[in-house]
């Protein structure tokens, strides 16, 4: 039985890269002088494809695909894939879920406690002189204030057992409640914003939840509330978001995640009480390093036995 060819779509580290071309001879589609062209020409060649939460696969990318069996995503993001496509002609899909959480969780109390103490803005305070001549402002206290969670998933779980150490009264809102949850569910979303101090994004992206988070939502959080994003950017209105923090009407931001990333609306920058990462959450080397071994894995899974060790 000959070894399904493997397609990698777009580059995640050199290590990385690098076993996947050693290990299993991966062809590098972003190396070739026409990527375009060489998928036309050559796509059918292909069984399976090794992407990620960026860079995803294309319908178009898809139709030039005709013999794929499995697709190996490096990332817990599967809103960059053509779902319907893939299950209408029964190709898998694996993710890295799990291994990422603690990382991705860790980040967001991070940005919790910095857009409401502004531990950045007073680091920035501190290297232009400007202690030297005034006071910092007073910031707000974390510990105590009622956190709302958007998706109470695997990474939703886990900022609400971190929040326990603040004690913070937790609530969340999804689809449907968690019976075994020992958090309160909330069914409506104005209701959890109006309630909650911090309101942390960690749903899913894609259509459902497109511009789940808008003028409303943000309105009801009011001006003391603090919106944390860690899912995607596209579960917000970003134009919404912008003009609530330049009017006021919204207390702070800790954003991770953008709607065209790596653009980042430049009103954002100057705002003291906005704090803007380059989309790091599972960015530390110990998880990296988990989630290229899982998609490895995963391939080798389909290789060896045609299944996948975490399917979607």
């Amino acid at each position: 039985m000959s070894t399904p060819r493997i397609l990698h779509l777009g580059p995640l580290s050199e290590r990385f890269n690098r076993a996947l071309a050693e290990r299993h001879g991966a062809v590098a589609l972003w190396l070739q002088a026409d990527p375009q062209a060489f998928l036309r020409e050559h796509g059918g060649e292909f069984e399976l494809l090794v992407s990620s939460a960026r860079f995803g696969c294309s319908a178009e990318q898809l139709a030039c695909l005709p013999n794929l069996k499995a697709i190996c995503s490096f990332g817990v993001g599967y809103d960059p894939y053509p779902l319907d496509l893939l299950r209408d002609r029964g190709i898998a899909l694996s993710t890295t879920p799990d291994v990422l959480n603690d990382c991705v969780a860790d980040l967001a109390l991070g940005l919790m406690i910095d857009s409401a103490r502004r531990l950045a803005a007073a680091d920035r305070f501190v290297r232009a002189g400007s202690w030297l001549g005034s006071s910092f402002p007073l910031t707000r206290k974390v510990s105590g204030k009622k956190l709302g969670i958007v998706g109470y998933g695997r990474i939703g779980q886990a900022i609400a057992r971190r929040a326990e150490g603040f004690a913070m009264p937790v609530r969340y809102h999804q689809r449907k409640e968690n019976p075994a949850s020992p958090h309160g569910y909330e069914a409506d979303l104005l209701a959890l914003a109006r309630w909650a101090d911090f309101l942390v994004l960690a749903c899913p992206g894609g259509a459902t939840t497109h511009h789940l988070i808008g003028a409303e939502v943000l309105a009801a959080l009011g001006p003391q509330g603090i919106l944390v994003n860690i899912a995607r950017g596209s579960v917000v209105d970003q134009t919404a978001l912008v003009e609530a923090l330049l009017a006021g009407t919204l207390g702070g931001a800790g954003l991770d995640v953008f709607e065209a990333e790596p653009q980042v609306p430049e009103a954002l920058f100057a705002l003291p009480n906005v704090v803007l990462l380059p989309h790091v959450g599972s960015g530390t080397e110990e998880t990296r390093l988990q989630m290229e071994e899982l998609v490895l894995a995963n391939l080798q899974a389909f290789i060896d036995k045609g299944e996948l060790l975490t399917p979607l």
